[in-house]
């Protein structure tokens, strides 16, 4: 088998693209830092994230719990096909790692892998929101995407360190077998009313305090809507 592997490192700015008066919203004035480039040589990895690296929407995007997005490579083959976009490929996500060998249903909460000298640990799975969809002019693709499953994930930073690109990842723990990223958008997408699985996942000492506040609300009987994630401002 395989050591899972880091075959680009990617960071962006923040950067503003669009027409601020377009009549079509997809048209209209964004900004984002999804558009990434590959960093070459030793980047700081620190509890937040690569240096160099900006996030937009700091509500919802970047932190210590979203310290670095993961993406595998081989997704853009089913996205090439699904979208008849033959350009779509590695950094359209807005990663951070573009990796092989490790996908949504070999990786889980809590697994801890060495990165060069630093130590990262899996927080949570991605939920997309609406920016790719603005970025290709897709107006349903965050939902393919969270239905397809191909979400790719979050590490937060256990030991920061200098990182760079083309090295393996090394397991050190892995104490959450059964959650798989994969199981994780499982509970939260598809078994919504399936309590036992909700309070099991809520449970989980590894996983992200947002995702638990999601599943203690959802255990609550409070339901949320995910048209402004997946659509936002790109929808009437």
């Amino acid at each position: 088998m395989n050591a899972p592997y880091i075959i680009k490192l990617l960071t962006g700015k923040v950067k503003q693209v669009g027409k601020p008066n377009a009549t079509n919203r997809l048209d209209r004035q964004w900004e984002s830092g999804m558009f990434k480039d590959c960093a070459e040589g030793k980047i700081w990895l620190g509890k937040t994230g690569l240096s160099g690296d900006e996030v937009a929407d700091k509500k919802n995007h970047g932190g210590p719990e979203k310290a670095i997005f993961t993406y595998p490579a081989k997704h853009y083959e089913f996205w090439r096909g699904n979208l008849d976009m033959e350009t779509i490929g590695i950094g359209a996500m807005g990663e951070n790692l573009a990796v092989e060998y490790m996908d949504e249903h070999s990786v889980c909460i809590g697994d801890t892998y060495q990165f060069g000298d630093a130590v990262i640990q899996v927080s949570q799975p991605r939920q997309p929101c609406w920016k790719p969809a603005r970025r290709f002019r897709v107006m349903d693709f965050a939902l393919r995407i969270q239905q397809s499953g191909r979400t790719g994930w979050y590490f937060r930073v256990l030991k920061e360190a200098y990182v760079q690109g083309e090295v393996e990842l090394t397991l050190l723990e892995r104490p959450y077998p059964r959650w798989t990223i994969a199981n994780c958008n499982d509970v939260m997408h598809v078994k919504k009313d399936d309590v036992k699985l909700t309070e099991e996942l809520a449970a989980c000492e590894a996983l992200a305090e947002n995702w638990k506040r999601t599943l203690h609300k959802r255990l609550n009987g409070k339901k949320s809507s995910i048209e402004k994630r997946i659509y936002g401002p790109n929808k009437d």
